[in-house]
């Protein structure tokens, strides 16, 4: 093993040791950020230490400092010379680094059950990294006894998020004034639902009261979170061990997204179906983010939303064209509105058309 991989790779070993030992403590203060942010630095360091390894580089040319935990994961994932990661594996690689940004920098609040699905398919993703690049046994480095325990075996998918959905509408619910709770605890199913549809972003609290708005509406958690419903986890033991992984339900495939794309994360699920993808006609997309159809055409204007395809394209169904606009649409206009208010943009908005007509008309 080359010497920096080795000081790399025990580096890694350390976080992730430090990871579970405070998953298993008792105390609960400063618990949860504690096992996200040891376990996201312990995959940044092992994805360092394998590239290494496999004679590729962690540090751009006459660069200060080494390559983020993105570039790691698209390096690990896309370099042929390199690559040792499934596309699958770099979900989970990513929902945990998101995880961690919201855990470090903001307020997020994770139960038990979600808590351990994270931490235990991290061990089981860890363990199998280590295992291909290194052909070393997570068991070699950490005693058997050192993983993740928990009081409640986790369940699937659909009976964990029921459960939580009926929480947070909860305290949803009006003249609670718990929506800081509710905002905290839909957080980690926003990351997760965004890291699988292929977003980097962390959900603004105007992205999850929508979330929350359709909820109360009477909105399935499979229409608010599409990326999660696509998901199953798939638990494993060989009577030594335990393994727990998150993968994608079959026949939904899986793309890798362009590098530079912004806000976007390094793989997402492909869209297989585009009516269900663009499924936003103008008036349903105004809306949604609560503007009356002149003004959302004047923030479309204004934000440039029918040039990325990831908001907009113009379908025919049968011989007729229509102008669709994706989920995705309603997050990227919001983001506008904070940034400048409604009525600035309708007034350039107003005077663009009014230059426009003039031009046309000579």
């Amino acid at each position: 093993m080359k010497r920096e991989a080795k000081l790399l790779l025990n580096k890694s070993i350390d976080s992730l040791a430090l990871s579970v030992e405070h998953f298993n403590r008792v105390e609960e203060r400063g618990r949860i950020p504690s096992v996200l942010i040891f376990l996201d630095h312990s995959f940044e360091m092992l994805l360092k230490a394998c590239i290494v390894e496999r004679g590729g580089k962690i540090r751009e040319q006459r660069a200060s400092e080494t390559i983020g935990f993105d570039t790691c994961v698209r390096r690990a994932l896309d370099d042929g010379a390199i690559k040792f990661i499934s596309e699958e594996q770099a979900i989970t690689l990513q929902t945990i680094n998101g995880l961690r940004d919201a855990a470090q920098h903001y307020l997020i609040e994770i139960t038990e059950e979600q808590l351990y699905i994270h931490a235990q398919s991290g061990v089981t993703l860890f363990g199998d990294i280590m295992k291909k690049v290194f052909d070393n046994d997570l068991r070699s480095v950490l005693p058997p006894r050192v993983l993740p325990v928990s009081t409640m075996a986790p369940r699937d998918i659909t009976s964990l998020f029921n459960d939580e959905i009926k929480e947070i509408k909860k305290l949803l619910e009006p003249g609670k004034r718990k929506r800081t709770e509710a905002y905290a605890r839909m957080r980690p199913f926003a990351i997760l639902d965004a890291t699988i549809q292929g977003s980097k972003n962390q959900p603004s609290n105007n992205v999850l009261k929508k979330k929350g708005e359709g909820l109360l509406g009477g909105k399935t958690w499979q229409e608010i979170f599409p990326g999660i419903a696509s998901i199953e986890l798939k638990p494993e033991s060989d009577g030594t061990a335990i393994g727990l992984r998150i993968t994608k339900k079959e026949g939904i495939p899986i793309s890798i997204v362009p590098e530079g794309t912004p806000g976007a994360s390094v793989v997402a699920l492909k869209r297989v179906n585009e009516l269900d993808f663009y499924n936003l006609g103008h008036k349903q997309l105004a809306d949604r983010v609560g503007l009356t159809p002149p003004k959302a055409t004047a923030v479309i204007w204004y934000g440039k939303i029918q040039d990325d395809p990831d908001f907009f394209k113009e379908l025919k169904i049968g011989k007729s064209p229509f102008k669709r606009y994706s989920q995705k649409a309603i997050e990227a206009m919001e983001k506008i509105i904070e940034k400048e208010s409604i009525e600035t943009i309708w007034k350039q908005y107003r005077e663009h058309q009014k230059t426009f007509k003039k031009l046309k008309s000579s």
